[in-house]
């Protein structure tokens, strides 16, 4: 049992939500990267996803986007994000997860790129694009570190893969949704709560929403059907408009009312 699906099942249990919070390593510069994750911790976020940039982010929004080519222009290279873990960790206890694409772990090596993760202090890996079929190398090294390793289905996947994908995880599954999109909302909902549906009946490990998440009401929402709600955009666009202070006042709004 992992300290992320620790967290997730002792909310559960005790009647509170919870919100998992992502934040992009070297935005805007190291140091400001690493007080914003400290202050998402200490202000509301119970799991932390600390996002690796990356010169082709295909799954990523716009505002993602733009702060992972900031964090690049100032110099970020990936052996930054282990003194960004390292320094996190330092000053709190939430669990962290990193959020990768596959091509730089590949380029770094995957047995290296554990052991660091291990060694600065991490829980283990998201990996948006890549999925178990295609995961050998990375479901034998997570198993020999003790890594958590989260996958991702979406209201598109079979269930067929849905069932190899929430097998596969360790932590939570991550079940993709495109909540919030405005004139589609109550439809993309229910996409959100069917998929849900379909993993809890398929797997036992638990499963957060992410994707589309801004506001309270909605982390509310998929609290009351998922295991925790997923918030990135939000979070770096109260940073990017209003600096640490904006970012903790949105970390605070969105976890109100979770318990």
């Amino acid at each position: 049992m992992s300290s992320v699906n620790d967290t997730l099942l002792a909310n559960k249990e005790s009647g509170k939500g919870s919100l998992i919070g992502y934040y992009p390593a070297g935005y805007p510069t190291i140091k400001d990267s690493v007080d914003a994750l400290v202050a998402m911790a200490e202000n509301g976020c119970d799991i932390l996803e600390i996002g690796v940039p990356y010169s082709d982010p295909v799954m990523d929004g716009l505002v993602i986007q733009v702060a992972t080519e900031e964090a690049r222009a100032a110099g970020f290279v990936l052996g930054d994000l282990f003194e960004v873990i390292r320094q996190v960790r330092a000053r709190v206890d939430t669990p962290l997860l990193v959020m990768s694409y596959w091509n730089p772990v590949l380029r770094f090596g995957v047995e290296k790129f554990a052991k660091e993760m291990v060694a600065a202090g991490a829980q283990g890996m998201i990996t948006p694009d890549l999925v178990p079929d295609e995961a050998a190398q990375w479901l034998a090294v997570s198993e020999e570190n003790e890594l958590d390793r989260v996958f991702l289905v979406a209201p598109s996947s079979s269930d067929k893969r849905v069932a190899a994908n929430s097998a596969a995880s360790i932590g939570f599954v991550y079940s993709v949704s495109t909540m919030g999109i405005t004139g589609e909302r109550a439809q993309l909902d229910a996409l959100a709560r069917e998929l849900v549906g379909r993993v809890k009946s398929l797997s036992s490990t638990p499963t957060c929403v992410g994707v589309g998440i801004s506001n309270a009401e909605q982390v509310r929402e998929v609290n009351g059907y998922a295991d925790g709600a997923i918030v990135g955009t939000a979070f770096v666009k109260a940073y990017h408009e209003d600096g640490l202070e904006g970012l903790v006042a949105k970390t605070k709004e969105l976890a109100v009312g979770l318990g």
